[in-house]
């Protein structure tokens, strides 16, 4: 055995084991105290770096959580004026109906009937621009895609989120073919011959059917009378023109290749080629074209921006212009195409250019409303919700009255009464329309995505807790280890102390 005093190796030992197990101890006191077991980047560089962002994911779905329960306080916010204004058309539509009662109505009623419909548009003008969220105005057209034209014939219908916006240059319009409606001349003239032989006279439209069948008392044009009469009558969606030669013309009201109608008549040519045969007949046109040089799919007389176009997805326009084959008179202009045998003869058609004929530029203003409801960059959704107040329902609706909106309409007379109805009933489907939009946006894309992001929260939660939370009752055990080792290094320390008293006793 040898006894050394100037280097008490154990008791350097015991001090080194003391101070490992002391900051052991103190690590656990402080995971205990603090309830997480990184605390430090030492602690766990990867882990700390993994939770690090879970939290800011936790962090980011929390606050989408919020984002959406907020838009859907917006979206019932305005759904509830719309549903305010929707009943408020109602009304209107019930005073048209009582003011088309031309048999009873005096001009007291009738004017009466018109200050309360003129009251209610009102009441909805004010709806639409006093409703809102906070300081953001919801249906005074200022949260969708407004926009307006440039051009003769050419007028904006509508856009959607997916809209661009044009700025101050405007998408350009070009038209390779207007719209036209089906048509059908006869070929034979209704002579007084034919009408005294007793003439039937069929039109089929939509599975509607009037027939009219003259007599010896009927010249050519009361028998065209009483067969436009007999289409009203029907609820048939065509006119009907004597022509000056004596020919019959019907033309569907509608235009575009999705309307059609037929006819029968038991005089060969008068309407059918052939007697006592059903005649198809001519399809309508569609209008074809592009806007800002990018496809579009015309409908009647309304072309729409093709989906996935880079700036006119969704964005309508209508074109009114109506020809054959848009063919263009030399040294005229779109506007002079001719309409319905109206316009400039004695010029030669010239062939219309392979991109179209510029009718116009349509300028786009998107304002639609977007909501962030993801915790990362990108996850947003957006709905546009269009005004409602009544300049702008109900455009572009052909009426014998002539009215340009909702705004216009007069029930003083039995012709505005039942043109009031026809808007009317086109406003109660926009609203209708808009809410049900509204409806689906926040059922199937912001209640949807709050279940989501909530299901989401939670097991980010969970996973962040795997990795940065303590299991308390292993540290506690750890921690009584390491009490218990600490101790005991304490005690050995003191005893390695007194070993080197051992060599005074040699001296002794």
């Amino acid at each position: 055995m040898s006894l050394r005093i100037n280097h008490n190796t154990s008791a350097i030992n015991s001090h080194r084991n003391l101070q490992l197990n002391q900051a052991r101890m103190a690590k656990t006191l402080e995971k205990l105290s603090s309830g997480l077991k990184i605390n430090r980047a030492s602690d766990g560089p990867a882990s700390l770096v993994i939770s690090e962002q879970m939290r800011a994911q936790i962090a980011g779905l929390s606050q989408a959580i919020d984002n959406s329960e907020t838009a859907v306080s917006l979206v019932q916010t305005t759904e509830a004026n719309m549903s305010e204004i929707a009943n408020l058309l109602t009304s209107i539509r019930q005073l048209a109906i009582h003011a088309s009662n031309e048999g009873v109505n005096d001009e007291v009623m009738l004017e009466a009937d018109q200050r309360e419909i003129e009251n209610a548009l009102d009441t909805i003008g004010r709806i639409a621009s006093q409703a809102q969220f906070g300081n953001k105005r919801l249906l005074d057209g200022s949260r969708g895609a407004s926009g307006t034209t440039t051009g003769d014939n050419l007028e904006f219908v509508g856009a959607t989120l997916t809209t661009g916006d044009s700025r101050a240059h405007g998408f350009e319009v070009k038209v390779n073919q207007a719209a036209t409606r089906s048509s059908l001349k006869g070929s034979t003239a209704i002579s007084d011959e034919i009408i005294k032989a007793g003439e039937t006279l069929t039109v089929i439209e939509s599975g509607r059917m009037a027939t009219y069948t003259t007599n010896a008392d009927d010249t050519a044009q009361t028998a065209v009378q009483n067969l436009r009469s007999e289409l009203a009558r029907k609820g048939l969606d065509v006119d009907i023109k004597l022509q000056e030669d004596g020919t019959i013309e019907i033309k569907q009201k509608n235009y575009g290749s999705d309307y059609q109608f037929q006819v029968m008549s038991s005089t060969a040519g008068v309407l059918s080629t052939n007697s006592g045969e059903i005649e198809m007949s001519e399809v309508g046109k569609d209008v074809k074209g592009t806007i800002n040089g990018e496809s579009a799919i015309g409908s009647g007389q309304v072309l729409t921006g093709v989906k996935g176009a880079a700036c006119v997805d969704g964005l309508s326009v209508r074109y009114y212009g109506e020809g054959r084959e848009l063919e263009l008179p030399e040294g005229c202009t779109i506007a002079d195409l001719e309409v319905e045998g109206e316009g400039e003869t004695g010029k030669q058609p010239l062939e219309v250019p392979e991109d179209g004929v510029a009718v116009g530029r349509v300028f786009v203003s998107q304002n639609s409303m977007k909501f962030q409801v993801g915790a990362n960059r990108g996850q947003t959704v957006g709905v546009s919700v269009q005004g409602a107040n009544p300049e702008g329902l109900s455009r572009g609706i052909a009426n014998a009255s002539g009215f340009e909106s909702l705004a216009n309409i007069d029930v003083r007379n039995f012709q505005g009464a039942q043109d009031t109805l026809k808007l009317v009933d086109t406003a109660i489907d926009q609203i209708a329309s808009d809410r049900g939009a509204l409806g689906a946006f926040q059922k199937n894309t912001l209640e949807s995505n709050l279940a989501n992001l909530r299901v989401a929260s939670e097991n980010l939660v969970s996973s962040e807790s795997i990795i940065r939370d303590v299991d308390m009752a292993k540290e506690m055990a750890e921690f009584t280890r390491n009490q218990i080792m600490s101790e005991s290094a304490t005690a050995m320390l003191a005893q390695s102390n007194q070993l080197p008293q051992n060599v005074l006793e040699l001296l002794g």
